[in-house]
């Protein structure tokens, strides 16, 4: 039992030599989101008490309304990994474009840029849904010394040294990777402490739950509409159940747990998909490779794909690896 007394700080400290790189800045990475996290999740907690939930008043890049926790928690999140002097660079969903980060001296030392989803599925807020926070983390590929540069940021998936998302929900909740395993942490905020609660978690191979707004049923692919129908079936041990959510981190956290898919397809309406590769997409097929799952596009394994742009979109299919396979299948016949 004593795996549950470990602290996120402890844990991070007694895998160090995991991380090939180095010299104690992932330590410092992952400590400044847990320090931003805890902040947020302060927030996320009082916002029906104060004036922080409901839109405000602007659109993020994406042309998405910018609800009022969407800005806090991208300036909580920006501010902690500035002041830390440990990044190069971030990029964040909110922002237009990537942030160059000089250190206090005006060097550029650093080593790594961060990518984020500051809050994902913030339109649930006012309805006291769960959200969450997705991140990611790369070694930069430009010279040390010199500013980073789109290039920096624009690099496939499979490159990525460490990813995570933190969910706001009835618990608090931690979850990343660097490449060796999965592993979750629940806060005690009595003491503001992230303790390990799941250690290396996994998927199953098969599930028995599929995540998929339905309502878009008439405008999605024919191979999605397919295995929407297969899943339905009375055959075996379908029919499956049907979970939707609409706040990605809360949907792909139940399936992790509990086995199942997750589909965001390309539509009628979003001829490219809506997940974005970099800040979504990327980080949580990650994950999911690191606990047995499987992530595609529906035809190519997400972390293959080569970025053109910051946000970039792409249809996502992710979760246990038998299923994303049959979806495969199924899209295939349509290719």
């Amino acid at each position: 039992m004593k795996e549950r007394n470990t602290t996120l700080g402890e844990f991070i400290i007694e895998k160090q030599e995991e991380f090939k790189y180095s010299s104690g800045e992932l330590s410092r990475i992952i400590n400044a989101i847990r320090l931003a996290a805890k902040v947020v999740n302060y927030k996320v907690n009082k916002a029906g008490l104060v004036d922080i939930v409901g839109a405000a008043g602007e659109q993020n890049v994406q042309g998405e309304d910018q609800q009022k926790l969407d800005v806090y928690a991208n300036e909580v999140f920006i501010q902690t990994l500035i002041n830390r002097e440990i990044v190069c660079g971030i990029a964040s969903e909110e922002n237009d474009d990537f942030i160059t980060i000089h250190g206090k001296s005006g060097d550029d030392t650093n080593k790594y840029v961060v990518l984020m989803d500051p809050l994902d599925g913030s339109s649930n807020i006012d309805v006291n849904v769960s959200v969450g926070t997705i991140f990611s983390v790369y070694r930069r590929v430009t010279p040390i010394g010199t500013p980073v540069t789109l290039e920096d940021f624009l690099q496939p998936g499979d490159q990525q040294v460490a990813a995570g998302y933190v969910i706001y929900g009835t618990s608090t909740m931690l979850v990343y990777t660097t490449g060796h395993g999965v592993n979750g942490f629940t806060l005690n905020p009595a003491i503001g402490t992230f303790y390990l609660s799941h250690p290396n978690m996994r998927y199953s191979e098969n599930g028995k739950i599929y995540s998929v707004n339905e309502g878009n049923y008439i405008h999605f692919p024919q191979g999605v509409k397919d295995y929407i129908k297969y899943c339905q079936m009375e055959e075996g041990d379908r029919p499956y159940t049907s979970r939707y959510i609409g706040s990605l981190v809360s949907d792909f956290h139940r399936n992790m747990i509990k086995g199942g898919i997750y589909i965001y397809p390309t539509s009628s309406k979003a001829p490219k998909g809506k997940l974005r590769l970099l800040y979504e997409c990327n980080p949580m097929a990650f994950i999911a490779e690191q606990a047995g799952g499987k992530a595609s596009d529906g035809y190519q394994r997400i972390m293959e794909i080569k970025p053109t742009e910051l946000h970039q979109r792409v249809p996502f299919f992710c979760g246990s690896k038998n299923m994303v396979e049959k979806a495969e299948e199924f899209m295939a016949k349509y290719k």
